[in-house]
């Protein structure tokens, strides 16, 4: 479903936010951390709604809705209990706020209003002036070897010289859209994401399935154990919630921590 209402865009990624989405209210499917704040804040917009992603260890899921307040863009947090992460669509057509930043609530915004309530109240904002985006080391080598172990905050930031390498992101586990070819942009060995409360449909947990029909071993970190958006913390302080089939036929098990298992895929994959 899409806004019938006339400057309000929803999209399942920040990442397809662009210059074109200037002066809008933008429903995003992504987590409200610092890494989607921080994109989002680049192009003027009058407000936007993200998803809470369990909130999690250091409220990392909802870090970038107070942070937009030192912007003057108004932003809130759609309940991961109420629509799926990585849906704009849905978040539209179901979603129930469950914070708000100061900005927003100036405007009347507040937990337990509808996203099109929220975002038909945000219209009211002037277009915040753009900030640049500049989020140091959001891609960064974790383990050299036996196999390249690569740090992204974002899977927006996988490259087709990642094929082959295993990823630990800061990203949710969720589909774009539900649509199966978002899940990794490169034939990576192994990949790791933050399962953002898993919360309704299961959606923080859905790229896994579609990791394993591409021979791609999966798993999600409990948000509760890792910062979403971050994958230092991903990789330090991730204890693994989910695996996929792919994963599991590796000898990998929830309750692991990451580098366990990085090492129970790596021992299994030959090299």
């Amino acid at each position: 479903m899409e806004p019938d209402q006339p400057g309000i865009v929803c999209v399942d990624s920040v990442t397809a936010i662009t210059a074109a989405t200037a002066g809008r209210v933008v429903v995003a499917g992504s987590h409200g951390g610092l890494f989607a704040a921080a994109w989002a804040a680049a192009y003027c917009l009058r407000g936007i709604i993200l998803n809470d992603a369990g909130i999690g260890l250091d409220e990392a899921g909802i870090a970038g809705i107070a942070w937009l307040d030192q912007h003057g863009l108004p932003g809130a947090a759609t309940s991961h209990l109420t629509a799926r992460i990585g849906d704009g669509s849905d978040m539209w057509a179901r979603g129930r706020v469950s914070v708000v930043n100061r900005a927003a609530a100036a405007l009347g915004c507040a937990a337990g209003l509808s996203v099109e309530e929220t975002a038909k109240r945000m219209r009211q904002a002037v277009p915040a002036k753009p900030v640049a985006f500049a989020l140091a080391e959001a891609r960064f080598l974790l383990q050299p070897r036996p196999i390249p172990v690569w740090g992204l905050d974002s899977n927006s930031l996988v490259c087709d010289e990642d094929a082959g390498c295993i990823i630990v992101t800061g990203s949710h586990g969720g589909l774009l859209g539900g649509r199966p070819e978002t899940a990794v942009k490169a034939i990576v060995l192994a990949a790791v994401y933050n399962d953002a409360g898993i919360g309704v449909d299961d959606a923080g947990t859905s790229r896994l399935p579609a990791l394993a029909a591409r021979g791609i071993a999966g798993a999600t970190v409990s948000a509760a154990t890792a910062r979403i958006g971050d994958a230092r913390s991903t990789w330090t302080q991730g204890i693994v919630s989910a695996v996929n089939a792919v994963a599991a036929e590796l000898g990998a098990l929830p309750g692991m921590d990451v580098p366990r298992f990085v090492a129970c895929v790596t021992a299994k994959s030959g090299k």
